[in-house]
Parts: structure tokens; C-alpha cells; sequence
């Protein structure tokens, strides 16, 4: 353990004032540059006036690319595509979850009985088909996000971005996750 400080302080001292020698012979060797940590750069500022600097500026964005409007882009791909409904499914479930999480701690607090079994009690007195939609509101989202994720996971090894295929894809998982949600509200 002294021997390591002994050594990282030799260290610190040579960087921060190397020998003498040892710059000297290693540059007329040409072995190494100057040692130096400086930096030098052969800047010079000028003072501006603000119609120089607006005409400056307009002239630095005539060369920047224009960004699309989104007026342009595909909506069958982008938002009726998976990628919107992910992030919209993924920030639902955690929004969900600590909206949940702090009205249950908050909940003896206020009054409210979010206990599972007054749930699971004002759950059981619905009619069948609240039931079911409730169900489904939440078996949906899972459901989708689950099998877009498969396709996002599929996109990450770049494998489907052809045209046709990102619109196939599309439909299926639209699909697949409409009958999966149907499937978990009304069977399981």
C-alpha cells in the first residue's frame, strides 16, 4: 500500500514538472512532441454589431439542412405504426403505476379503501360487460406493447424495413393485439 502511494505520488510530480532532461532529449530525438498541456489556438475574436451578427446568422441557416414538416411524412407508418402507439402504451403503463402507487399511499390518508379486497369486491359487483371493457382497456395496451415490442426488437437487428413490410407488420400487430386483448378481458 506505500509502495502504490509512493509511486502514484512520483507520478503526480513528474506530470506536473517534468525533467528537464527527459523533454529536452526525447524532442531532439524526435521520439516525442513537447510535453506541453497547453493549448494553442490561433483564434482572434472581433466585436460585432447586432445587424452584422443577424447577417452573419442568416447566412450560417442558408447552409443548415430544413427539417421536414410533418405534413410530409406517411401517417399509415408513423402514427397508426407501432412506434407512437409503444411510447404512448409504455408511458400509460408507468404513468398508471405511480398515479396507482401514490393514491395507495395516500389512501389512508385521505379515506379511500384501496385495499385488494375492496377492490376486488367493488370489481365483482359490475355487470358483465363493464367487466369486460375494463378488462379489455387494460389487457389492450398490454398486449400491444408486448407484440410491438417483438417488432421493435426485430427493427433493432434491421431486419423488416421494407415499406411493404413496416405497413404489414403493422396491420398484424394492430390485430393480433386487438384479438389478444378480447381474448384476455372475456377468457382468462
Amino acid at each position: 500500500m506505500i509502495a502504490q502511494r509512493v509511486g502514484t505520488t512520483a507520478l503526480r510530480r513528474v506530470a506536473g514538472k517534468p525533467n528537464a532532461f527527459f523533454t529536452a532529449n526525447v524532442a531532439k530525438l524526435g521520439l516525442a512532441q513537447s510535453l506541453s498541456t497547453t493549448q494553442i489556438r490561433p483564434v482572434a475574436t472581433q466585436k460585432l454589431s447586432p445587424a452584422d451578427g443577424a447577417a452573419l446568422l442568416a447566412k450560417q441557416r442558408l447552409n443548415r439542412p430544413v427539417s421536414p414538416h410533418l405534413e410530409i411524412y406517411d401517417k399509415q407508418q408513423t402514427w397508426f405504426g407501432g412506434s407512437a402507439w409503444q411510447r404512448i402504451t409504455g408511458a400509460t403503463f408507468s404513468g398508471g403505476l405511480y398515479v396507482f402507487a401514490t393514491a395507495y399511499l395516500a389512501a389512508p390518508l385521505i379515506g379511500w379503501h384501496l385495499e385488494s379486497a375492496s377492490l376486488a369486491a367493488a370489481f365483482g359487483a359490475l355487470p358483465f360487460a363493464a367487466k369486460g371493457a375494463l378488462k379489455f382497456l387494460a389487457a389492450w395496451p398490454f398486449a400491444f406493447h408486448a407484440i410491438n415490442g417483438v417488432r421493435h426488437l426485430a427493427f433493432d437487428m434491421a431486419v423488416g424495413f421494407h415499406r411493404q413490410t413496416i405497413i404489414k407488420t403493422g396491420w398484424y400487430i394492430w390485430g393480433a393485439s386487438v384479438v389478444s386483448g378480447l381474448y384476455l378481458a372475456f377468457f382468462l
